[in-house]
């Protein structure tokens, strides 16, 4: 009986690209398929070393950038997700006492949400870690090879935010 090979869940995105399509859509697979690794490792390191999911360390991440705190509305456009996900995302980390939610000041309709000392501290650990892994999964670059990179993404990142302006 011949047995069926099942695709891996996180399969490769590039491996939809055949040589003869255009160098653009083959580039967007390769950009897809190296940002889905790197983000995959980083879940993965995140949930065994803290217990905690990505959407909840990069919250807490805009919150340390902003020791006054963000309000709901602000956390999902900066996160670009939904309202309800940042209201599940927040509600969790307050059980954990990670962060606290006070009433606004100009308008009592709305959240600001701030990191405890507790969650300064927790988010201060991660944070260190997460760099190691980052500079981990880009050591096989040379830094003038990661600064090029930055640099064509750069451009790239340019572009296409000219082209959102059109």
């Amino acid at each position: 009986m011949a047995s069926v090979l099942a695709a891996p869940v996180n399969a490769d995105h590039e491996f939809r690209a055949h040589a003869d399509q255009h160098a653009s859509l083959r580039l967007w697979l390769r950009l897809l398929s190296c940002t889905t690794r790197v983000e995959d490792k980083i879940r993965q390191k995140l949930r065994d070393s803290f217990e905690i999911t990505l959407p909840r360390f990069d919250l807490m991440a805009q919150l340390e950038r902003h020791p006054d705190g963000l309000t709901m509305g602000e956390l999902s456009r900066r996160m670009m997700v939904t309202g309800g996900n940042i209201t599940a995302i927040v509600d969790q980390l307050e059980k954990e006492k990670l962060v606290l939610r006070q009433v606004g000041q100009h308008d009592r309709r709305s959240y600001t949400v701030k990191l405890t000392k507790a969650g300064r501290e927790a988010f201060a650990t991660m944070a260190v870690a997460h760099e190691v892994w980052v500079a981990d999964l880009f050591a096989g670059l040379s830094e003038n090879q990661q600064n090029q990179l930055y640099t064509l993404l750069g451009a790239l990142k340019k572009n296409l935010q000219k082209q959102e302006e059109m």
